[in-house]
Formats: structure tokens, sequence, C-alpha cells
């Protein structure tokens, strides 16, 4: 690397914003179910919204969507790095449900599609 490399290098590394360097993992978990009737409600009135959104830019959304509501909760839909998170759920039970997870710590577990306007106000809490 010659002299003039290193110093663009170093000038584009400082400018980034100190959030964007320190930011923690803040991560969306939506759970659900293919035949899950309250899960469609939830798509249909909130989730392109959602995907538009200026938070959903800021967070890592992930999907737990199983075949049948009633094996929304089974390990096998919950990628590896999700099982401990899985662990932290009190009640595995119920779609839709909201996740709010911070540094691999659960912070907001909501169920239900009235309940989503109640995580996108913890969510812009965890935001700022």
């Amino acid at each position: 690397m010659n002299r003039r490399t290193f110093v663009v290098a170093g000038l584009l590394g400082s400018s980034l914003p100190l959030s964007a360097r320190a930011a923690p993992d803040l991560k969306v978990i939506y759970i659900g179910g293919l035949d899950c009737q309250p899960c469609t409600a939830w798509k249909n009135k909130y989730k392109a919204g959602w995907l538009a959104s200026p938070e959903h830019k800021q967070v890592t959304w992930i999907e737990v969507e199983a075949p049948k509501l009633k094996e929304a909760y089974k390990e096998r839909y919950w990628p590896g790095e999700l099982a401990p998170i899985l662990d932290q759920l009190p009640r595995k039970s119920g779609t839709p449900r909201f996740l709010i997870v911070k540094d691999d710590k659960l912070v907001a577990n909501e169920f239900g599609v009235s309940h989503w306007p109640k995580i996108m106000a913890e969510l812009r809490k965890q935001l700022t």
C-alpha cells in the first residue's frame, strides 16, 4: 500500500459517524405461521410500512415462519444463532409474536397484531 492510499483510507475511516461504529446489535424478530390468520392480518396492515420505515433500516429483521403456527417454536425453524433467543422466551406459543433483541438479550416480547405499535414504540426508544 502506498502512502497516498494509506492516507485516503485513514480519512475515509475517520469520516464514518461514531454511531455507525458503536451501534448495538439490535434485532427485531417476527414469529408466525403460514396458516396463521392474525399473522396474515399483520402482514396486510403493517409489513409494507415496516419494511419501508427508517427503523427497519437500523436493525436486523428476522422472520421465523413455520408452515403451521403450532410449529413456530420448534427448534428446526430457528437457525443456530437464534437458539439462545428461543431459550430466553418464557412462553413458547402464540403468533404473531414480535421480539426486540439487543446485544443477544431479549428486551421486548409482544404477542398479537394489536401489540405491533407497542413494539414500534419500544424500538424507537432502543434506537435513541
